[in-house]
């Protein structure tokens, strides 16, 4: 749209985005002293023009126009310059009240949660494995910056994080809260431990919120494993279904299995070292493989052998499926609230001490050893013998999915 083409002041969002520019720099009068300014290249900013104390005229640059981060708006650059032009009826220079205003916004803006929280997980991430820092950081933006992300962490009260959180709890994501509850605790020390907060406002919720214990992992019975094995091996999804049952088979963690990658195999040897970086205790360990598990890990690599990930997420290759893929696939068997990833461990533990191996060799095989066995962690420690108990394991589902008599324990 050409200037000679306008027919009314304020102008219209449609003009300000629609005027030409023309071969030299112009200013287009918007109304009461502000204008538009546009260069021949086409940028628009906004400027005012005001009378100083001394009576003379000036010109102060408001910012660029359009939506974008510091941009203005029709009606923002209107606002502003209202308020700038009463700092000068009153007296006052607009061009050090500017100033004072943009650095009140900045101070308003880094005193936000959202602020404080992504400044808290810079510090953090550095130690975690990239699983967790997707984990954390996806948590806090789905569901704790909508609520309090634009507010001064300052001025959230206890009792609004208590409605908060019991609201979080009625949806059923008792433990996800409780973490959610942690880590937004953990964010405020970070800003009471700088001075920059006197008091922690989640300090003693937890006594007042629902708890479930970590490892109260759903699972179902000895009796009911049969029939869970069944239906697993016969889901339609085979890259999934194939997941399902190295779970149940290796008694890993859902993580460790979805995040793998195929430079961590050896299946000639039937090994699989998991690298420390994706550990939870941070350390490396060392998984013996069984027949089953090779077999299903070479038909796994004919569907997704050309990625570096075992389970490559579908629309970008270079991360892992989503962390609920493997819940949402016994949802849809039928096992909801019966049966979660970590369940299988806890299957695996109790059917391999009742049936006489070893404890430690079971502890080992599932990473819950704690400060080592009797000394110095060691990734291959017993592996010899746990190489021996995962393939009895891996036997033993094998007869109970297919409904035979289940495998005995040779003992020497």
């Amino acid at each position: 749209m050409k200037r000679s083409e306008i027919k009314r002041r304020p102008m219209a969002d449609t003009v300000l985005a629609t005027l030409e520019p023309e071969a030299k720099e112009y200013r287009e009068l918007d109304g009461n002293g502000l204008y538009l300014r546009v260069r021949p290249d086409g940028n628009k900013s906004w400027q005012l023009r005001y009378k100083k104390p001394d009576g003379k005229w000036s010109w102060l640059g408001l910012g660029g126009y359009g939506n974008g981060p510091h941009q203005l708006t029709g009606a923002q650059a209107r606002k502003k310059a209202a308020e700038l032009q009463d700092d000068a009826a009153h007296g006052k220079n607009p061009m050090a009240t500017k100033r004072a205003r943009k650095a009140a916004e900045i101070e308003a803006a880094n005193n936000t949660f959202e602020h404080l929280a992504r400044e808290w997980y810079a510090t953090k991430c550095q130690t975690w494995t990239e699983g967790t820092s997707v984990r954390t950081i996806g948590t806090l933006e789905k569901h704790v910056f909508p609520v309090f992300g634009k507010r001064p962490y300052t001025s959230i009260l206890p009792m609004e994080w208590m409605e908060f959180l019991r609201g979080l709890e009625k949806t059923g994501i008792i433990e996800q809260a409780s973490r959610i509850r942690a880590r937004c605790q953990d964010i405020y020390d970070l800003a009471r431990v700088t001075g920059r907060a006197t008091h922690n406002p989640l300090e003693g919720l937890h006594k007042f919120l629902q708890t479930k214990p970590s490892e109260n992992y759903a699972h179902v019975s000895l009796a009911e494993l049969p029939a869970l094995l069944r239906a697993i091996r016969s889901y339609g999804t085979r890259d999934v279904c194939i997941g399902l049952q190295l779970l149940a088979m290796l008694g890993s963690r859902p993580s460790e299995v979805r995040e793998a990658t195929w430079s961590e195999f050896d299946l000639d040897a039937g090994l699989w070292l998991i690298p420390a970086e994706r550990m939870k205790r941070r350390r490396d360990h060392l998984v013996p493989l069984p027949k089953q598990a090779v077999a299903l890990l070479r038909e796994l690599h004919n569907i997704t052998g050309s990625y570096p990930l075992l389970f490559p997420g579908r629309s970008d290759t270079t991360k892992p499926r989503s962390n609920t893929v493997f819940l949402m696939a016994l949802r849809r068997l039928g096992y909801e609230g019966r049966q979660t990833g970590h369940g299988f461990r806890h299957l695996a533990s109790t059917i391999l001490n009742e049936n006489g191996f070893d404890y430690q060799h079971v502890e080992i095989q599932l990473s819950h050893v704690k400060g080592g066995v009797r000394g110095v962690y060691d990734k291959s420690v017993y592996l010899e013998q746990r190489k021996v108990m995962m393939q009895w394991y891996a036997d033993h589902l094998d007869a109970l999915a297919k409904g035979g008599n289940v495998v005995e324990l040779k003992r020497a």
